[in-house]
């Protein structure tokens, strides 16, 4: 086994000293373009902007996923203005063919496995591999293992998490090529784990090479599930059950997948400050833990940031800013006309709420005082407009039901738009042209969130609750509105209710006064804001610390 990789596969740049290191990074999703479905939400836009900092930094770093065939989904709006989901075939023919077969046994059955290549020069991320079960030497159920991404069945679901895990290592063993660092991006990929133990005969040996991130900030979040049928799947690879319950120290029947990942990493981390502190909280009754530290999460700005609104910002052109901001709104009104039939007015100011569609980030709380919603629309002093977008997981009918509450709620409202289609085009386009980016999931719910960082890149304000990520970058009045901090023991309807008064209070007297009376204050406040968010919420600086704290 070599330290490097095949000679075809090889970065194309010398590393920096800084990041000799070599690691594999495994994650579920990708957000590395538009042109690639292999992403539902967070999770994918980070390890996106991951892997693109790891090819500017020059990161000895290459990243191993899923190539999803139908991707999380296509959204689309049917006959009657309702949420519609389409899964549909995906072809991309700028990745490569590595030719790289192999099998893993998935319910005691051999499931073949192919290895696509994304070259680093594509769309400037770090060499990239895919891989994929849909081969024809495979039965149906083994070829559909990768279609679509998060399988609603949880067997299925298993299966993927396997071809990601076990898949990857066994792909790093097929390129003979044995990294320093094995990087669990969540705990999917933990079957790899179970392949190097097999491997090195020691839990010493996986410890020194395994790190893991953790995204979910509640013990009762992270996935579990039933260590039999995890052993009739052959998720342990060639390892036992009694040999798992002496690796992990996990003696009942149910397998805590973030348990175990902890167990069997020399680090772990959090994605923010607060998430650090709330994981080591979560954790500290279980024995044999690795220290959990945090790294906070970034994004990209290279990739996301507006180039020309960046540049008037950093000369302090106060009338080039102002003069691009509205230029960013037209072009994102254009998309509303074209999804709603409604013009919108750059003059107006533009409030936009647009994430992954999730019961705990409240995309309606601000439509729950309907009386108070019509004032706010209907303001004829201080106009507002305002923008719903996101994606719910594909069955969960709730946060469906949500988009298509709002939806029709906007049919009768001209300056209220619910858009379908958020990838990360349309994602980019929303924080180009949003003055507020509204964010407000209950607090200790969001571990980290992210899109709040690129929206304020493009010169929106963010209007939060105070978690997550904000908290790090927090100065009330100067780089964003932040909520006051509620008692989060509450009952959930009471937190709601407290939430949604100071929401109204925050925009009532200090948001639209200062955007409408204090016009030059406001943009001085969207240059501040866009100041300092670089350089700590940029990924390189992310991709940094992820060598110098966790590898």
């Amino acid at each position: 086994m070599s330290n490097s990789l095949p000679t075809q596969f090889q970065h194309p740049f010398e590393f920096n000293k800084k990041y000799k290191k070599s690691v594999a990074y495994f994650s579920m999703e990708f957000g590395i373009d538009q042109a690639l479905k292999i992403y539902s939400g967070g999770l994918g836009f980070l390890a996106g902007s991951h892997m693109r900092s790891a090819y500017e930094l020059k990161q000895n770093l290459i990243g191993i996923g899923i190539l999803w065939k139908q991707g999380y989904y296509d959204q689309y709006k049917k006959e009657d203005r309702t949420m519609g989901v389409l899964f549909q075939e995906k072809i991309y023919h700028f990745l490569e063919d590595t030719g790289v077969r192999f099998t893993i046994n998935i319910h005691n059955h051999p499931v073949w496995v192919k290895a696509m290549y994304l070259n680093p020069e594509t769309f400037g991320c770090a060499p990239m591999f895919f891989l994929s079960t849909d081969l024809p030497e495979n039965d149906y159920l083994a070829r559909s293992t990768t279609f679509r991404l998060y399988d609603s069945d949880p067997s299925g679901k298993i299966a993927q998490s396997m071809i990601l895990g076990l898949g990857g290592a066994r792909l790093l063993d097929e390129l003979g090529f044995e990294p320093d660092v094995y990087h669990l991006n969540e705990a999917h990929g933990l079957s790899a784990a179970f392949h190097l133990y097999k491997k090195f005969g020691s839990l010493d040996k996986v410890k020194e090479k395994l790190v893991f991130t953790t995204h979910t900030p509640e013990e009762a979040g992270n996935e579990k599930h039933d260590i039999k049928i995890l052993e009739e799947l052959n998720f342990f690879g060639e390892l036992s059950v009694n040999e798992v319950r002496q690796i992990t120290g996990i003696e009942g029947d149910v397998f805590n997948h973030s348990l175990a990942a902890l167990r069997m990493s020399h680090k772990a981390n959090g994605v923010s400050k607060l998430h650090g502190e709330v994981s080591r909280d979560m954790w500290k009754d279980y024995d044999n833990i690795c220290y959990i530290d945090h790294v906070t999460n970034a994004q990209n700005k290279k990739y996301w940031a507006d180039l020309w609104l960046d540049e008037a910002a950093q000369k302090k052109d106060v009338d080039a800013v102002i003069a691009r901001k509205k230029r960013l709104k037209k072009k994102l009104f254009d998309v509303v006309a074209d999804q709603t039939g409604k013009i919108f007015n750059p003059d107006v100011i533009t409030i936009v709420w647009a994430r992954r569609f999730a019961e705990y980030k409240r995309a309606d709380l601000i439509t729950r005082d309907l009386e108070r919603f019509n004032a706010l629309l209907n303001n004829p002093k201080m106009p507002v407009q305002i923008i719903f977008a996101g994606k719910p997981y594909p069955m969960d009918y709730g946060a469906i039901h949500v988009w298509d509450n709002l939806l029709h709620m906007s049919k009768d409202i001209p300056n209220m738009a619910v858009l379908a289609g958020y990838e990360l085009r349309l994602s980019r386009q929303l924080k180009e042209g949003a003055d507020i980016w509204l964010n407000n999931p209950r607090v200790t719910r969001e571990a980290s969130g992210t899109s709040g960082m690129t929206a304020s890149m493009n010169g929106a304000i963010n209007l939060s609750t105070n978690d997550g990520w904000i908290r790090e970058f927090e100065d009330h009045g100067k780089t964003c509105f932040v909520l006051p901090i509620i008692d989060h023991t509450l009952p959930k309807y009471e937190q709601d209710k407290l939430d949604l008064d100071n929401l109204y209070e925050i925009l009532d007297r200090e948001v639209l006064p200062l955007y409408y009376k204090k016009s030059k204050k406001w943009y001085e406040m969207v240059m501040y804001s866009m100041e300092k968010v670089v350089p700590f919420f940029d990924s390189d600086r992310m991709a940094d610390e992820y060598y110098t704290k966790i590898y």
